[in-house]
């Protein structure tokens, strides 16, 4: 049990790690609400999505869906459009001198756009299905709860950080130059990733 504890915590912190369209997105918001409290909702939602994903690559549920060619391929071409307009809207996204006129977004928007960039990003779905879910057939029984629970617990305890610390980091960043800059990167890394995937779409037709 003990093993699959360490595999887990190492493997969904390495998956997570990464600067991504969701962890960019969780870091913006600690960084432009008012207040920690006013990011709960990106961070639970966030949380969530990723708890969902896990479960159902360790269930193998989301590998028997997926397995279904035109399922995998509209998934993929909505994720790749999405990746794109997602894009498009960070590079355009301008972080002003304070939260309440910068990118801080209301509750509502805050758990759609959330779900959006966790659940219809390919690339993140892919390596949770591929990694997580392939690894976890190491396991049976408690072992296997055990691996799964340390992937969800490593999931939630990282968007609560990443959220705190770009709380921070706003505080610190009055000319909005620091967020500004990271809206660019995440952007190029949004196109990135939709070309990646668009090619793999491409290759495999």
């Amino acid at each position: 049990m003990i093993a699959a504890f360490i595999h887990g915590f190492i493997l969904a912190f390495g998956l997570i790690l990464p600067l991504g369209v969701q962890n960019v997105f969780v870091f913006n918001q600690g960084a432009t609400q008012p207040s920690f409290i006013r990011a709960l909702p990106v961070i639970i939602t966030a949380s969530i999505c990723d708890t969902i994903l896990i479960s159902l690559a360790v269930l193998g549920v989301s590998v028997i869906v997926l397995d279904v060619y035109w399922i995998r391929l509209g998934f993929m071409v909505v994720g790749i459009l999405f990746l794109l307009y997602m894009g498009s809207v960070t590079w355009k996204s301008k972080s002003s001198t304070t939260a309440s006129n910068g990118d801080a977004l209301a509750p509502s928007k805050q758990i759609a756009f959330a779900a959006s960039v966790s659940l219809l990003n390919p690339h993140a779905i892919m390596d949770t299905i591929g990694v997580i879910g392939t690894s976890s057939l190491s396991y049976s029984g408690v072992e296997k709860l055990t691996f799964a629970l340390t992937c969800i617990i490593v999931s939630w305890i990282w968007f609560f950080f990443l959220a705190f610390v770009g709380k921070k980091v706003g505080k610190l960043d009055q000319s909005g130059k620091i967020m500004n800059s990271l809206n660019k990167v995440s952007a190029l890394i949004m196109f990135g990733t939709a070309i990646y995937l668009l090619y793999g779409v491409v290759v495999a037709s």
